[in-house]
């Protein structure tokens, strides 16, 4: 079953629209485009994939970036999200004033190849745990701003999403647990406890590094618990330890050439900051194909 796909911020969108054809377009605006191409001038343009098994994502995105310039513009879809291309297909049609067309292009590209991107590197991870029981998450290493967009993205290929920020989940990580320390013994516990005072309907996850911090989280009653850095091995000693009370999320020197082995080792969940921080983006172009005569 594919997971949930969150619902794009639209509002939050066309905030980075406008600051990315702000940036491009400074107090002049796209001169070469002005000086070269008629302002009467219509025209149609396609997006190309060139790469293959590409995932789509982001269309809608693309589609506002090119109404924001020319708002009776028509941007047909040619894959919807989701959709697995290969190189040479047509992902979208875009009919509308030339200037416009032009003038959008790059700004759209950006916005389109970095979200299928992700959504291809999403699919990959997946697929690499394909007839496991462990299912992939994303992490909170985004870029900043584009969260909601590349976590939307992550779940079209896919992948899963963990916590959205740091309101949705209590996560107590390593410098959590120092600090907790500093008070003495029982950290862990004594930490969980407090996010159940203050916020009696969040989920709690704890990071180890340690089985000994396992089994306390385990003890202290934490939904989750992050296995980080751990070898398979002592994974697999964690779920022994902690015998279902607690979901186990491997985390960590996280390969995509390691995933079918942690996906036997029973936990549930292995995170990746690679699905968003360090993904290439999707090779697409846009060519002008003629003039627009509808």
């Amino acid at each position: 079953m594919k997971p949930p796909v969150p619902e794009i911020d639209w509002k939050r969108v066309d905030t980075l629209i406008e600051l990315a054809l702000e940036e491009d377009l400074g107090d002049k605006g796209d001169t070469t485009t002005l000086a070269v191409v008629p302002q009467e001038k219509a025209a149609r343009a396609v997006m190309r994939c060139k790469e293959p098994d590409m995932v789509v994502a982001g269309q809608e995105v693309a589609r506002r970036v090119f109404q924001k310039l020319d708002p009776a513009s028509t941007y047909r879809i040619l894959c919807p999200d989701g959709t697995l291309c290969q190189k040479g297909d047509l992902i979208a049609e875009i009919l509308g004033k030339a200037q416009a067309l032009l003038t959008a292009e790059r700004t759209a590209l950006n916005f389109i190849q970095r979200l299928c991107g992700i959504a291809t590197t999403s699919r990959k991870y997946a697929l690499a745990l394909e007839g496991s029981s462990t299912v992939v998450l994303d992490t909170r290493k985004t870029t900043p701003g584009y969260r909601n967009l590349e976590k939307y993205a992550v779940a079209v290929g896919g992948a899963a999403n963990h916590r959205i920020g740091l309101y949705d989940r209590a996560m107590i990580k390593d410098n959590h647990r120092e600090m907790a320390a500093m008070e003495g013994p029982g950290g862990i516990s004594r930490s969980v406890q407090r996010v159940r005072a203050m916020y009696p309907g969040l989920e709690v996850e704890v990071e180890a590094d340690r089985l000994e911090e396992v089994a306390e989280a385990a003890d202290a009653g934490a939904e989750y618990i992050l296995l980080d850095n751990m070898s398979n091995d002592t994974m697999r000693e964690a779920v022994n330890i902690v015998r279902g009370r607690s979901k186990l999320e491997a985390s960590g020197n996280v390969t995509i050439s390691r995933l079918p082995s942690i996906g036997q080792v029973g936990v549930d969940f292995v995170s990746s900051g690679a699905l968003t921080h360090s993904v290439k983006s999707a090779d697409i172009s846009m060519d002008i194909i003629g003039e627009d005569r509808s």
